[in-house]
C-alpha cells in the first residue's frame, strides 16, 4: 500500500501545517454554509483533502451522493468521449451537440436540482487551471443562477488561471507550502510507526525534505522508496526527469566545448517534444541549480528569457544562447 494513502488524514486535526485555512472550513462545515471556494496552492500541501474533509463534516458518510467532482485535466483533454464514458452523465448527453454544450448542459442541470437531505450540493473542480476561458465565462452565469442549489469549489495550483470574474464570487483560500520542520517530523513519525530495522539517517532525511520543496505527498513517497529499496537517497536522480536528463547531457557538452552536440540535444527535445524555448530554459535552470549552481550561466539563460518574451525566434536564440554560453562561461 502506498504510504500516501495509508497516512492521507481524515480530519482536520490531521492536516499539518495550514491552520488558518482550516479553521475557515471548519467553521463552513459547523455552520452548513459554504460559500464558492477558490483553493489554490501548490502541490502535496493539502488542498484536496482539506476539501475532502470539509464535506464529510457537511455531509456525513453521504458526501459523495452530494457532490460532483469533474477531473478538470482529463475532461479538457479527452473532450466528448470523456462525457460519453461517464455513466454520470449518459442521460444528459447529447450526442450531436458539441462538447461545450454539453458540458454547459451538464453543469446546469446538475446544478438546479436541490438534493434531497441537504441545503446544496457541491461541484468540485479539480485542475481548475485546465478550464478554458469558454466554460469559464459560462460557468459564472451558472453559479449566479444556482446559488441557492449548488456551490462551486475549485481547486487548483494556478489561481491566476481563473478568469477575474469567476474569482469574485469565490472565497479564496490558499495553502502554502509546508516548512521543513513540519515535512521533517511528519517523517520521523511515520519511521517510528513502521519500525523499521534500519531507520533513515537524519542526513538522508534532510535531504528528502530539501527535494520535497515543501510538498509532503512527495516526501512520504521519497521516504517509502528510501526504506523499501535501501538504497541512499539521491535527489538527483530520483527526481530528474526524462527531459532533464538529456539537457544535462546538453550542458556537459556545453563545458566540453561541444557546441554543435549541445544544440543538436536542445533543438530535438523542442522538435521530438514540442518544448517550447521558455521551457528549455526552465529546464536548464533547475539542472544548472543542481550541477553547477553558477550565476553566470544564470545571467545567460535571463538574457535569452529576456529576448523570448519579444518575440525571438525560438531556435535561433536558443542556438545563440550555448554558443555564448560556452564562450563566456567555460572558456
Amino acid at each position: 500500500m502506498f504510504w500516501i494513502e495509508k497516512y492521507r488524514p481524515v480530519s482536520f486535526d490531521q492536516i499539518l501545517g495550514q491552520e488558518r485555512v482550516c479553521e475557515v472550513l471548519r467553521r463552513c462545515a459547523a455552520t452548513k454554509n459554504l460559500p464558492h471556494l477558490v483553493v489554490s496552492g501548490p502541490p502535496g500541501t493539502g488542498k484536496s483533502v482539506s476539501i475532502e474533509t470539509t464535506l464529510r463534516e457537511l455531509y456525513g458518510d453521504s458526501w459523495q451522493d452530494n457532490v460532483t467532482i469533474f477531473r478538470t485535466s482529463d475532461l479538457m483533454e479527452r473532450g466528448k468521449s470523456s462525457l460519453e464514458s461517464d455513466e454520470r452523465f449518459l442521460h444528459l448527453y447529447r450526442s450531436d451537440e458539441s462538447f461545450l454544450s454539453n458540458l454547459k448542459h451538464i453543469i446546469s442541470s446538475y446544478a438546479s436540482i436541490r438534493p434531497i437531505n441537504a441545503e446544496f450540493k457541491v461541484m468540485l473542480f479539480e485542475d481548475a487551471q485546465a478550464l478554458s476561458h469558454d466554460i469559464q465565462h459560462a460557468l459564472r452565469r451558472t453559479m449566479e443562477r444556482y446559488s441557492g442549489t449548488c456551490r462551486f469549489v475549485f481547486c487548483t495550483t494556478q489561481a491566476s488561471s481563473l478568469i477575474p470574474p469567476i474569482k469574485s464570487r469565490c472565497l479564496p483560500l490558499f495553502f502554502t507550502p509546508l516548512s521543513r520542520e513540519i515535512i521533517r517530523n511528519c517523517l520521523n513519525r511515520i519511521q517510528e510507526d513502521i519500525q523499521t530495522e534500519k531507520p533513515v539517517p537524519e542526513d538522508e532525511i534532510g535531504l528528502i525534505v530539501a527535494a520535497s520543496a515543501g510538498d509532503l505527498r512527495k516526501a512520504i513517497m521519497y521516504l517509502q522508496v528510501r526504506i523499501e529499496t535501501n538504497t541512499p537517497f539521491n535527489p538527483d536522480t530520483l527526481s530528474r526527469t526524462d527531459t532533464q536528463e538529456e539537457v544535462c547531457i546538453a550542458l556537459h557538452a556545453m563545458k566540453a566545448k561541444d557546441v554543435a552536440n549541445a544544440q543538436k540535444r536542445l533543438q530535438d527535445l523542442m522538435i521530438t517534444q514540442g518544448l517550447s524555448g521558455r521551457e528549455i530554459i526552465t529546464t536548464l535552470l533547475q539542472v544548472t541549480e543542481r550541477e553547477y549552481n553558477d550565476p553566470a550561466i544564470v545571467t545567460r539563460l535571463a538574457d535569452v528569457d529576456a529576448k523570448l518574451t519579444h518575440a525571438g525566434n525560438e531556435y535561433l536564440q536558443i542556438n545563440a544562447m550555448v554558443a555564448t554560453i560556452v564562450a563566456e562561461v567555460f572558456s
